[in-house]
């Protein structure tokens, strides 16, 4: 892997209200190597997802800086193509009309559109329904269909936001091999939130685990284990223990803030 493809530096991000100030994010550095494969764990109200929307560009950083590609992130970029949990297709376009989608918006040709969205059909395994609409596929076969529409753009990150938490546990892993497969074949930089440890760890080159707000790197973990990925081996299961141990802790901060806050109120 060559050098970093997301710089992360010193970033924090607070949401004020009349009322209060919360801090999400607080001096979080990180440096992802092009083609790495990278996991934000960690419990709800880490800032996992603040954190991918600002590298996305939706919600810049209210303090540090971010870079991805090479280009400092001022907003969203065709170097960062984003997959989220609700599939956000478009219901009265076809499977490949919405694949074709953002390649038309670019200007693209006609050839080579049809050309990459056959090639993405066959790929994500959804060659027999091109034709048909979102409303007639199962939920897997809709994220099939949002992960193709990133891929047709073609950039170098995919940004991930717990695109298969909605899904069947057999769903889900069928899509997590399939997108083990497009990666390693594709050489995408992937930065990818989850709070299921067994999903980070069958996926990722790399966990970083946060910690309840503020959000803040509490463990950056390198996963050394041999692809593919067995759940049942006595290594898995001994770095799910010990991530689960510090999810488990920040779980407990989390709960011991709400209480608090019930207290208060």
């Amino acid at each position: 892997m060559s050098a970093a493809h997301i710089v992360i530096s010193q970033v924090s991000k607070v949401f004020r209200t009349d009322e209060r100030e919360l801090v999400a994010l607080k001096d979080i550095n990180l440096e992802i190597p092009r083609g790495q494969f990278v996991c934000l764990l960690g419990p709800s109200g880490c800032g996992k997802s603040t954190l991918l929307n600002a590298v996305a560009g939706f919600a810049p950083p209210s303090a540090g800086g971010i870079s991805a590609d090479g280009r400092v992130v001022t907003g969203p970029g065709p170097e960062r193509g984003i997959v989220f949990q609700e599939y956000a297709l478009f219901p009265w376009m076809t499977v490949a009309e919405n694949i074709a989608f953002g390649l038309e918006i670019q200007g693209a040709p006609k050839a080579e559109i049809a050309a990459t969205v056959a090639k993405l059909l066959q790929m994500l395994s959804l060659g027999d329904f091109g034709a048909r609409f979102p409303k007639d596929l199962s939920g897997g076969m809709r994220q099939r269909v949002a992960i193709a529409r990133v891929l047709a753009l073609d950039s170098p990150i995919m940004l991930m936001d717990e695109p298969f938490g909605a899904l069947d546990a057999l769903t889900r892993r069928n899509l997590q091999d399939e997108l083990l497969r497009i990666w390693a074949e594709l050489k995408k930089t992937i930065l990818f939130v989850t709070h299921s440890i067994e999903e980070a760890l069958y996926l990722a080159d790399r966990i970083v685990v946060m910690t309840y707000r503020p959000g803040t790197v509490k463990r950056d973990l390198l996963v050394e284990l041999p692809r593919l990925r067995d759940p049942a081996s006595a290594e898995f299961n001994a770095l799910k223990r010990e991530l689960g141990h510090l999810v488990m802790e920040e779980q407990q901060r989390h709960h011991n803030d709400e209480l608090r806050l019930a207290t208060v109120d």
